[in-house]
């Protein structure tokens, strides 16, 4: 393989990982001593208080911590309270019950899951003003993580993923996409998987009447999209070809619609992945695919719309573009930054605004939500002469402005 390939290898594969916050420092091939970083995954607004969810290794042992944030009103933060683990953690996404937050993220429950960089799969229970109420980890084949929940009445309803290591082979079939319904004091009282041992991944999920929809890849470069029952009984499930590795990464409900976004695999026969565009599919309620558009970006690249949501009859999607850096790339190899993108679409698919957010070398947007008439947008920076990543909010107008 030629180092121009490997390049682009290499880049494909940070930027896959960098979107849904996992152990930045590992895939940015740099010692995690020399790099200060803090991650922002999910964030929701309580009237006028923020909380969010990351992580950081901004402690003495440089370890990655799973943190949960607090911020005011005016976006500043006002407290954050740090998981309490022995080894490398993090949380995904985080949601409101009551006077509670649950989180869901990863951790290395153990010292061989440390020494081998595996993960367990997270659950923790906090109330707000920071008391941890449990935690709780879930290990199935090796490598697991909790992405996204549902908080039920009697219970929370979590995905996620739970699979082989790259080095280890084996043929069980419990593994892939996870949906598992806990308790409300962190007991199992269901689980179900979908996808393959190597590969299955669950990255989001809705409910819509007696139904869940969930919403991640049932293969390596296969979106999937899966409806189950309230009890975790399966329904159906359909495959989108060709996806990235990450599939489809977040999905909404909306007038008897589901919108899921992604990105899109522009040449199958590439093998390298260095031409990907934004993606959102829409399906009807039995996951029939009605219509899809991409970002129509008028260059070669990697793009990637990593969430949404849906305000009346619009929708805002949130993702990033790379770039190529002139400066820094040579004959044999290429350098990327980094870009926010945030889109304005109807219904029906069709772009209605477009804004692109480059203050930093390198922009990451993760999550968006409304606040009064203002769309927030969570995500992370880094410049070129700095080794750290930090937090940030970016508001916007509904014309993007």
């Amino acid at each position: 393989m030629s180092k121009k390939l490997k390049r682009i290898l290499i880049v494909v594969i940070v930027l896959c990982v960098i979107v849904l916050g996992v152990d930045i420092f590992l895939f940015l091939k740099t010692d995690s001593k020399n790099l200060n970083f803090e991650s922002l995954n999910s964030f929701f607004y309580d009237k006028d208080t923020i909380y969010a969810c990351g992580s950081t290794n901004k402690n003495k042992d440089k370890k990655e911590e799973g943190v949960i944030y607090k911020y005011n009103s005016n976006l500043r933060k006002v407290n954050s309270y740090v998981l309490d683990s022995k080894y490398n953690s993090t949380f995904f996404y985080v949601k409101e019950d009551g006077n509670n937050l649950v989180a869901v993220g990863s951790v290395e429950n153990t010292k061989d899951e440390n020494k081998n960089k595996y993960r367990s799969a997270l659950i923790a229970k906090y109330s707000k003003d920071g008391k941890l109420l449990f935690k709780k980890t879930y290990q199935d084949l090796g490598v697991s993580k909790f992405t996204n929940l549902i908080v039920a009445d009697d219970g929370y309803i979590v995905v996620g993923q739970s699979i082989y290591p790259n080095d280890v082979l084996g043929n069980e079939n419990t593994g892939g996409g996870m949906l598992i319904k806990y308790d409300k004091n962190g007991k199992i009282l269901w689980k179900k998987h979908l996808g393959g041992n190597k590969s299955g991944l669950f990255n989001d999920i809705v409910k819509h009447g007696k139904y869940l929809y969930l919403a991640g890849k049932d293969a390596t470069r296969y979106g999937v999209v899966a409806k189950y029952t309230l009890d975790g009984e399966y329904v159906k499930a359909v495959s989108y070809a060709k996806t990235d590795t990450i599939g489809f990464s977040s999905i909404e409900y909306k007038d008897g619609y589901l919108y899921v976004v992604g990105a899109k695999k522009l040449n199958e026969d590439d093998e390298y992945d260095h031409d990907i565009d934004g993606l959102i599919v829409k399906y009807d309620e039995n996951l029939e695919k009605k219509d899809e558009v991409t970002y129509k970006d008028t260059k070669k690249g990697l793009e990637r719309f990593n969430n949404l949501i849906i305000d009346g009859k619009d929708i805002y999607v949130v993702g990033h573009e790379a770039v190529l850096n002139k400066k820094k790339s040579t004959k044999k190899e290429f350098a990327y930054n980094y870009r926010g993108l945030i889109n304005k679409y109807s219904l029906d698919l069709k772009l209605e605004d477009k804004n692109i957010y480059n203050k930093y070398s390198n922009n990451y947007f993760t999550d968006i939500n409304k606040y009064n008439e203002l769309y927030v947008v969570s995500g992370y920076n880094s410049n070129d002469t700095e080794k750290k990543y930090n937090n940030m909010f970016i508001t916007y107008k509904g014309n993007l402005k």
